[in-house]
């Protein structure tokens, strides 16, 4: 289950204990009113209520899996708790129904009229269009809920790791290559107002391969003493677990020769851990010195930190050895020769995007330059500010800070700026799209009104023979599409948002090695349901203007003609 902070638990306890005690005093109610039907109903939903708080501790107590493992237990408690909160909430708003409506009833002479009408027995045919249009309304905006909370997820889930990988702003070339004197540019960036840290780093992209396969990888050569308030390298670290420090086999390279025999060295796909195990037993003293160099562990290597899935292509584990190969190396008598190095894996890391986790890797600063040949150059310069949402007001301050016109600046947004474009301009057009089913819903609306219409011709002339104006007789046909609308809106947002909530509380695992996430990302965002919560509305009153101007326009003497 999803970790909630403490004051949106209390808040949520004593939402729900509330709709419970409110779901029993309308069961009591009916019961005496001799509404049986109705009071079970009630009384059912806040049993489902009860039950939703069951499923929910039960659900906090189960443990957490990792990667693609999963357990029918796990997935029917978590289902449980889904539906009996789904069932719950839809059956508080059904309860709240009937008291809005004698709200309504209790109101101005059209809000009367429109809530009797609601409310009155119809003929079988109208009956079914009336419910047929509260379905339509519900099952659109029920899908728009839907729609926006998986894509405001997708993005927000995007967008968190690519702020936990990469640096809101990048200080840098516009040529991309090295530069020298960066530590005065270092000092006073760190010095601006709203920076949290800074780091320097040097790049570069080259062959990675070991004993079973090869891949092509960027190399960051970071400082691993200001790298952790940059980006969440460390967090992201899977192995190892029990050194103290994650990148301290990065930092001291001699810690790899006598991994520990319990220390993880990998993690599997469906979350099981891997350890070094024991070292081989001593030797006698008598063998060959060229077998006792062999057997005495492996040399020295500068380490290497590198993705899960990088780990996975190359089938290696904390402490394999792996040979970077880099096309720009030394001129030799076939001219230029590739430049090769071994390293041994000091740390795997999983980021969550496959991009990275495949692709780059992390090694020291100075190795780095070492092995570029660019001793005292970095490639960037990257900086983490306290505001991500607003790194490009911070900009300015950080340009004039640089003091330089052969480095530029720019922001995470500028350089993820057709990512998030797209993913914008997708969720713009997954709303319209989605709105035309609603414009679609509404025409039920529009025939359920003209066939009120006709229905109750004799009494809208009989209204209009007492006094109703025009004006009376279409606000009263406008409130009752409105409600119309209204209950079906209420009840597909309702849904939607409980659903939603549901899935983001307990999640829907997600197989890893197939969508590269383990639960299907959900954002609940009450200003996006609050936007699908008036454009149904506004799109269902429009729908009833024109059978309301033909009712107001109905003449008394047509209304009465055959009676």
């Amino acid at each position: 289950m999803k970790a909630l902070p403490l004051p949106l638990l209390v808040v949520g306890a004593l939402a729900v204990a509330g709709a419970i005690a409110f779901l029993v005093w309308r069961a009591a109610h009916d019961f005496r009113r001799k509404e049986t039907a109705r009071g079970v109903l009630q009384a059912g939903c806040a049993a489902m209520g009860a039950l939703f708080g069951a499923f929910t501790l039960w659900t906090a107590r189960l443990p957490e899996l990792r990667g693609s493992a999963w357990t029918v237990r796990d997935a029917l408690v978590r289902l449980g708790a889904i539906v009996a909160g789904i069932v719950f909430v839809v059956g508080t708003v059904a309860a709240l129904l009937p008291w809005a409506l004698d709200r309504l009833e209790a109101g101005p002479f059209t809000t009367y009229v429109a809530a009797r009408h609601v409310r009155a027995k119809k003929s079988g045919f109208l009956t079914l269009i009336s419910g047929l249009s509260i379905f339509a309304v519900f099952l659109a905006s029920f899908s728009l809920s839907g729609a926006i909370s998986v894509m405001g997820g997708f993005s927000a889930d995007l967008k968190r790791k690519i702020l936990g990988n990469n640096a809101h702003i990048v200080i840098d070339t516009t040529s991309q290559s090295p530069w020298r004197d960066y530590g005065a540019v270092l000092d006073r960036v760190r010095e601006v107002k709203g920076v949290v840290a800074a780091s320097p780093v040097a790049q570069g992209e080259v062959m990675v391969s070991s004993a079973s396969n090869l891949a092509g990888v960027i190399v960051h050569g970071i400082d691993p003493l200001t790298i952790g308030g940059v980006i969440d390298l460390r967090r992201n670290i899977e192995a190892p677990v029990k050194v103290g420090d994650k990148l301290a086999y990065l930092e001291t390279p001699e810690l790899l020769r006598h991994i520990p025999p319990d220390e993880v060295i990998g993690i599997g796909s469906g979350g099981e851990e891997y350890t070094k195990g024991p070292e081989l037993p001593p030797l006698g003293g008598d063998l060959d010195p060229a077998v006792a160099a062999a057997l005495a562990g492996p040399p020295l290597r500068p380490g290497l930190v590198i993705g899960r899935e990088l780990a996975k292509t190359l089938h290696v584990y904390v402490g394999d050895e792996v040979t970077l190969v880099s096309p720009l190396g030394d001129l030799g008598p076939m001219g230029v020769m590739p430049k090769t190095r071994k390293y041994a894996i000091a740390a795997i890391f999983y980021s969550g995007m496959y991009e990275y986790d495949a692709t780059h890797v992390y090694t020291t600063l100075d190795e780095a330059q070492s092995y570029f040949g660019t001793a005292g150059q970095i490639s960037a310069i990257e900086v983490k500010v306290d505001d991500a949402e607003n790194a490009d007001r911070l900009t300015p301050a950080v340009v004039a800070a640089v003091e330089r016109d052969d480095l530029r600046v720019r922001d995470w947004r500028e350089i993820n700026k057709n990512l998030f474009s797209a993913l914008k301009l997708e969720r713009i057009a997954t709303f319209l799209i989605l709105s035309i089913e609603i414009i679609v819903a509404s025409f039920c609306i529009v025939c359920t009104l003209l066939l009120m219409m006709t229905e109750k011709a004799k009494e809208i002339a009989i209204l209009k023979a007492l006094g109703a104006t025009d004006g009376a007789i279409l606000r009263t046909f406008m409130t009752e599409g409105m409600i119309i609308g209204g209950i079906g809106t209420l009840l597909g947002v309702s849904t939607g948002a409980a659903l939603c909530t549901g899935l983001s509380w307990f999640g829907l695992r997600l197989d890893p090695d197939v969508y590269y996430i383990d639960r299907l990302p959900i954002n609940v965002s009450a200003s996006d349901y609050a936007v699908v919560t008036l454009a149904a509305l506004a799109i269902c009153t429009i729908a009833t203007i024109f059978p309301a101007k033909q009712a107001a326009q109905l003449r008394p003497v047509d209304g009465l003609r055959y009676e």
